[in-house]
């Protein structure tokens, strides 16, 4: 498990690489833009876009896992279908090559005969990284059986604000509702036999920019499994103070009102908005909210395996918004009162499981793997537990 780990961190910080050579060239990546269109545009964006740059990083993720973990190859799944169509009308199959000038060779076909941009884009991908020690990957001993193990990969969650660019807006409390930063890659580790999300990375290509102006990022890592919960955060910071009032929660602009006006007598104003799923996860990794809350099926299971595994290795976790819902209401219904005291009030059949599409969710190809029913990202079973309440006793839900 931590030599996979380990791979994976690496290949967070190869891929992040990827985005940031494809996003630094304007002329680079107006050409690199390919509008979905059919089964795979997700219905809720009246525009989504998927970029080369997507498929060559999820492509190069699959390719590198397969080299060092044979028996995983077969079991790599991602959100991009790995054809492309280039200005001429053909479609190519985006595949690394064996070696770099052939990578080169393919990627010049896609991009018309820009031979100049192709080398760099196959440079980037065949390019080795070395990461620095750290002793919390050294010291992970947790044995896995390698045939029940899946991964699912999003190589950019957040592609409009990928590709809307650098965003100038002034954070608040920490968060950015839009621009590079939103833009997130995920890599998560799950059970196929029961589900269950194992292990996380979430990196964040477009982090701080140094002092040449050019881009840097950072990654965070989780493991989840049996007794092993072990992550690359720093403790909970001291201004983390649980007795302020009200809990802090993450959206998207285009919520439900009745959920937006649901939240409010537990959120005390503490609302934030931001764009891209992945980032706000992430938030609630960084511990800038409490909790995500997405009502709508409009995530995916390669949106959310990576940092539910996070979570879940922080003692918070991920759920099905309908079905923990479902679970609380039946609970309180029985004889439990309002349902502040939570002994015997078991969730886990509400957690997001990877293994197979929701039962309840569509049968349409490009929603096939779609969190049916919504999500709650939640940073300990107090904050779900408030959420589920408020939510429950407003009549217009």
């Amino acid at each position: 498990m931590a030599a996979l780990l380990c791979s994976l961190v690496a290949l967070s910080e190869k891929a992040a690489n990827l985005a940031r050579i494809i996003r630094s060239e304007k002329a680079l990546f107006d050409l690199l833009v390919e509008e979905k269109k059919g089964e795979q545009k997700n219905k809720r964006f009246l525009q989504d876009f998927k970029t080369l740059g997507d498929v060559l990083i999820q492509e190069m993720i699959r390719n590198d896992i397969a080299q060092k973990f044979p028996s995983l190859e077969d079991n790599v799944f991602g959100e991009e279908s790995n054809k492309f169509t280039n200005t001429l009308g053909e479609s190519i199959t985006v595949a690394v090559q064996p070696t770099e000038a052939q990578t080169c060779t393919l990627l010049t076909k896609v991009l018309d005969g820009n031979a100049c941009a192709a080398s760099l884009l196959a440079k980037a991908v065949h390019q080795e990284i070395h990461m620095p020690p750290d002793s919390r990957l050294d010291n992970l001993s947790v044995e896995v059986d390698f045939d029940s193990l899946g991964i699912w990969i999003d190589p950019i969650d957040g592609t409009a604000q990928y590709i809307k660019g650098r965003s100038e807006d002034t954070p608040a409390d920490g968060i950015h509702e839009e621009g590079l930063k939103c833009a997130i890659i995920l890599i998560g580790v799950f059970n196929r036999n029961n589900g269950d999300s194992l292990m996380g990375v979430v990196n964040q290509p477009f982090d701080i920019i140094d002092q040449d102006d050019r881009w840097q990022g950072r990654h965070v890592w989780g493991v989840s499994c049996g007794d092993t919960q072990v992550n690359s955060l720093p403790s909970m910071p001291a201004n983390n103070d649980p007795s302020t009032p009200g809990i802090s929660v993450i959206l998207s602009r285009s919520e439900e009102e009745d959920i937006k006006t649901a939240l409010r007598p537990i959120t005390d104003g503490k609302v934030k908005y931001a764009g891209g799923a992945g980032y706000k996860m992430l938030c609630t990794i960084d511990y800038l909210v409490d909790a995500y809350i997405l009502s709508k099926g409009s995530t995916f299971k390669w949106d959310t395996c990576a940092p539910h595994a996070i979570l879940k290795s922080m003692n918070g976790g991920m759920a099905n918004l309908a079905k923990a819902l479902e679970i609380y209401q039946e609970f309180v219904k029985k004889g439990s009162g309002d349902g502040s005291d939570s002994a015997g009030l078991d969730l886990r059949e509400a957690e997001l499981r990877y293994e197979k599409p929701d039962a309840n969710g569509s049968k349409e190809a490009g929603q096939k793997w779609a969190n049916a029913g919504g999500i709650v990202a939640y940073r300990s079973k107090d904050v779900l537990l408030q959420v589920l309440e408020t939510l429950s006793n407003y009549s217009n839900l």
